[in-house]
């Protein structure tokens, strides 16, 4: 049994080193390939309607501008990385307690 433990949990990290080389390749690729600028979507709406209604003003300005885009880009990132913390945290909870009332259910009764 301890065998079958191990072959499982070399394969498992096998899977596991195997996601982490094709997450890379995925972020990399587009990088080295892709020639162009970055730009976001907000850069590509202002321009369409610029172009649509000249005359256009918005209806709310920014409470908070910040000083460059690098800490802009630095905020944006700080959200994502919160909101994946919260969204991992969430998955891994809900997960656990599958797994706890799987293993209740299989424990024997006496």
């Amino acid at each position: 049994m301890s065998q079958k433990n191990t072959r499982n949990q070399q394969a498992t990290s096998q899977q596991n080193w195997m996601l982490v080389i094709a997450v890379i390749a995925l972020a990399v690729i587009p990088l080295v390939f892709v020639r162009g600028e970055y730009g976001g979507a907000d850069g590509e709406a202002e321009k369409a309607i610029t172009e649509i209604q000249p005359d256009y003003q918005p209806w709310f300005n920014h409470f908070f501008e910040p000083a460059s885009g690098e800490i802009e880009s630095l905020l944006f990132a700080t959200q994502a990385a919160l909101g994946a913390g919260v969204i991992g945290y969430a998955i891994g909870l809900y997960k656990g307690r599958t797994e706890s009332h799987k293993s209740d259910d299989e424990s024997p009764s006496e």
